[in-house]
């Protein structure tokens, strides 16, 4: 049955419909460092801004009942963090690395002792209700196509009935690839991140365009936050990020600051996550020596691969040259 079941259309549809969904909060959170760092601003608050939007989507979703409110109540705590960031970081040139981890430590924090006084569950929000959660999309093909052999697993499963975050979350890796590289804008932002000087010299603001790099950063961290309660999950849950917020960092330099490179990346570990959850309990090939496959050793491979990446395996990538550097403009 083992051999079997690695040559089951069923299995592999699942496991790639599950790693599209694994992925997007890696995505979207990868999308973020990109757009940061181009601009020079190192953004290690991943996780924290994912963590405390998470928690704002589950509590006014709780509380309001609305999706609508507690995406937009996400994205106000997103890019308020965000700005805070740049306060320290752009306008006062205070060290990235280490705003970046206050944040996170701070929000890791401050969502248990929020949740424990607003709603006496542990850190926990009250589970949300459908009405607040996000539906999913294209139900109709995807029962139409479930009777036909073959087609109906492997494109059904794997890239229908998906919720709208989870295909928003993969348009949006072109989009940030176009607004960087085709755009004057992206120009602008890009040169923000290497040469500051220069784009001071032609009169633009190093300053604004650092924040508006931020803002869009914290945007896309309040979608991965959202995504986590109102598609994932059924509430929130302290420390619910478990590290994605640095996978998503791990695998934008993996991808060499490139959007379609990062995405690459994003994708690769969620297809570890996808398989650790679809081999509990299931046994090896024959050929390999059969057994029951180490659950615990598969749920580690996304954060070893991210040392070994991280370690020289990811080829010759360059980082902007001003990435961590505070530009302080000459009077």
């Amino acid at each position: 049955m083992a051999d079997t079941l690695w040559l089951d259309p069923v299995f592999w549809g699942g496991l790639l419909g599950s790693t599209l969904r694994v992925s997007v909060p890696l995505v979207l959170c990868a999308l973020a460092a990109t757009l940061s760092e181009r601009a020079g601003v190192i953004d290690l608050g991943l996780e924290g801004k994912m963590l405390l939007c998470a928690f704002t989507a589950g509590a006014v979703g709780a509380l309001g009942g609305s999706m609508a409110l507690a995406l937009l109540a996400a994205l106000a705590v997103g890019i308020v963090l965000s700005m805070v960031h740049g306060y320290g970081c752009v306008s006062h040139t205070g060290d990235q690395v280490v705003m970046g981890m206050a944040i996170t430590m701070i929000a890791a924090g401050l969502t248990v002792v929020l949740g424990i006084a607003g709603f006496h569950q542990g850190g926990q929000t009250p589970p949300l209700s459908d009405a607040v959660r996000l539906a999913p999309l294209g139900g109709g093909l995807r029962t139409a196509l479930a009777g036909v052999p073959g087609l109906g697993p492997l494109v059904g499963d794997a890239l229908l009935g998906h919720n709208a975050l989870v295909y928003l979350a993969f348009a949006l890796v072109p989009a940030v690839w176009w607004l960087l590289f085709r755009t004057r804008y992206g120009l602008r932002l890009r040169a923000t991140g290497d040469n500051p000087a220069m784009v001071d010299a032609a009169g633009l603001s190093v300053r604004g365009l650092r924040y508006s790099a931020l803002a869009l950063n914290g945007g896309l961290c309040a979608l991965a936050g959202s995504y986590l309660v109102l598609a994932q999950n059924a509430n929130f849950v302290p420390h619910m990020t478990a590290g994605r917020g640095y996978m998503a960092l791990a695998a934008m330099i993996f991808g060499k600051w490139h959007p379609v490179g990062a995405l690459w990346a994003c994708l690769l570990f969620g297809f570890l996550d996808a398989l650790a959850i679809r081999l509990q309990g299931v046994a090896l090939p024959a050929a390999l020596g059969g057994g029951a496959v180490p659950v615990q050793a598969i749920q580690a491979l996304p954060y070893v691969l991210t040392v070994v990446l991280l370690a020289g395996f990811i080829g010759r990538a360059r980082a902007p040259a001003a990435l961590g550097v505070p530009y302080v403009k000459e009077r």
